[in-house]
């Protein structure tokens, strides 16, 4: 049974997240082994200068691969997460170990919440932990969209964890690889 003041510290954690009603954007996660903090691998060009040559399709998952936009505890509540995905504007998102270092141990989805909440769970009570695969999916970054896309289909994944060899380093869609797969719009 969760004491007032257990309650109290969860939403004292939950609303230190949010600044003006949006998610609070933390910083990219450490890699495990301590190191600088992972950022996307897309490169962020200025939308000031033309670009000298024509942008190349993507060709590996690192091309598209995100970061979380927010992070949560494994020890925090499902409907903590549910929160913070809708204010975040996102679907899936990495989950922290307690362990020293908070490294990722996993990744919650709204397919995740969904299926907890049909299932009759309830999400104030269940913790994020107990949501999470014992094994969970996660592709190398250097794997070609094509077969990210085949991985996903046939896994039944929306979102994968990405990992970079030093750890992980962020989620992919499957919009975002069909999109690549499809290529730039045409003119």
């Amino acid at each position: 049974m969760k004491s007032e003041n257990e309650s109290a510290n969860v939403m004292s954690t939950l609303n230190q997240s949010m600044l003006g009603g949006q998610a609070e954007r933390r910083p990219a996660h450490t890699g495990s082994t301590g190191g600088p903090p992972l950022e996307p691998s897309t490169p962020q060009g200025s939308a000031q200068e033309p670009s000298p040559r024509p942008a190349r399709p993507p060709a590996t998952v690192a091309d598209i691969t995100r970061p979380s936009p927010v992070t949560v505890g494994e020890y925090d509540h499902v409907a903590a997460a549910a929160y913070l995905m809708k204010h975040a504007g996102s679907a899936a998102m990495v989950v922290l170990g307690a362990l020293p270092g908070n490294p990722p141990i996993g990744v919650i989805t709204e397919a995740d919440i969904a299926g907890a909440v049909a299932d009759g769970v309830d999400v104030n009570k269940t913790r994020i932990h107990d949501l999470l695969t014992a094994r969970p999916a996660a592709i190398p970054a250097a794997t070609s969209i094509r077969d990210a896309a085949r991985i996903m289909v046939h896994g039944g994944l929306r979102q994968v964890s990405v990992t970079d060899g030093t750890g992980w380093i962020g989620i992919a869609d499957i919009a975002d690889v069909c999109g690549a797969l499809l290529g730039p719009p045409a003119a």
